[in-house]
């Protein structure tokens, strides 16, 4: 006898998301994976890179899960700067969260062939967050696709979730976020009251001086976006950034063709407040920008499968062109300072020996 034929049923029709991955290299990235799937291949990641990565605790969820980020880089007796990416702030972005690994999976298996990595993984650590709001994602898995909040309980459990991406202390629940907690905008009931909010605040909080640039990536909409979506008023380094941001959308158009359109949230798609790219701006950190993956509303957040590769690719190609303008501002000047002298050295030599 069988004792329990429906969940054999069950279990058969979960097709290849369920399926253990005993093995790194078997891990399919063109497929999306469950929160379990995601665990386990973020341990595969840190023991069989266990030179250039560790996994680190960031923090616990509403729901009380871990959640951890990958430290990559080269090992150094001195402090390194800090470039940070984290995927999956809002739940229903499953691409998001395959963008991360794909990130992960590229800086890992191609750094020893790629001269940029090379320099890069000397002089900076990648922080990447795979997936941060992993309540509402586990929940977006078994419940509702389409969820995008968190799952903390609020009015007595008549509601549920904080948008995470309203929940930070940047012009906090001013604009473009709601204090009705049914809203999917609901801002939760103050600044960084959300674990995951929480977490990330802390962390970037005592690593800020550090942190050179800060990349939150979502979908969907085919933007990149600057500061600030509380204001029309234009950060700092507003035209560096907008530069930047062209040259990272023409680079990724060149893969696949895709068009991305580059400018301040508050100017190309609509106000907020309470993001975590405005809060990190508003922190000091020199560069941050939000990437929305494809697409431009076809499918929207239930993109198909067979779009995470070239997605990813694209995206891939656009991010790396926003390292190499960071990793060139902060680290290519004392290059230019030691050939620039050693050029005026020949040249003092040369005429020394001119004269004589």
């Amino acid at each position: 006898m069988i004792k329990d034929v429906q969940e054999i049923i069950d279990n058969s029709n979960v097709g290849d998301y369920r399926r253990q991955k005993t093995i790194l290299a078997e891990f399919d990235y063109t497929k999306y994976h469950p929160m379990d799937e995601i665990y386990q291949w973020m341990d595969q990641v840190k023991e069989t890179y266990s030179d250039l990565v560790s996994m680190h605790y960031l923090g616990s969820t509403y729901e009380h899960r871990p959640i951890y980020y990958f430290k990559i880089g080269w090992p150094s007796d001195k402090p390194k700067k800090i470039i940070w990416m984290d995927c999956g702030i809002h739940a229903r972005e499953w691409i998001a969260i395959a963008y991360c690994q794909w990130f992960v999976k590229e800086i890992l298996e191609t750094h020893k062939n790629n001269p940029l990595l090379q320099k890069v993984l000397h002089n900076i650590d990648f922080y990447v967050v795979p997936v941060l709001n992993i309540d509402g994602f586990i929940y977006s898995w078994n419940v509702d696709r389409l969820w995008r909040k968190s799952r903390s309980s609020h009015n007595n459990g008549t509601c549920y979730g904080v948008d995470l991406n309203r929940n930070f202390d940047s012009q906090w629940c001013t604009i473009g976020a709601s204090h009705n907690c049914k809203d999917i905008t609901f801002c939760g009931t103050g600044p960084a009251s959300e674990p995951e909010a929480n977490a990330v605040s802390k962390l970037l909080g005592s690593l800020k001086s550090d942190v050179l640039c800060f990349l939150t990536i979502h979908s969907y909409g085919q933007l990149i976006l600057l500061p600030y979506g509380y204001t029309t008023e234009p950060s700092v380094n507003h035209e560096e950034m907008l530069n930047i941001s062209q040259k990272a959308a023409a680079k990724l158009k060149e893969k696949h063709g895709t068009e991305y359109r580059v400018g301040s949230t508050s100017q190309i798609l609509y106000s907020n407040s309470g993001s975590s790219r405005d809060w990190a701006k508003d922190l000091g950190i020199p560069f941050s920008f939000t990437f929305e993956l494809r697409d431009t509303g076809t499918y929207g957040f239930v993109l198909p499968e067979n779009q995470i590769r070239p997605t990813c690719e694209e995206t891939m190609a656009g991010v790396m062109t926003i390292v190499e303008h960071v990793d060139a501002k902060f680290f290519n000047s004392a290059i230019s300072i030691f050939s620039s002298n050693l050029m005026s050295l020949s040249l003092i030599i040369g005429l020394y020996y001119t004269m004589f």
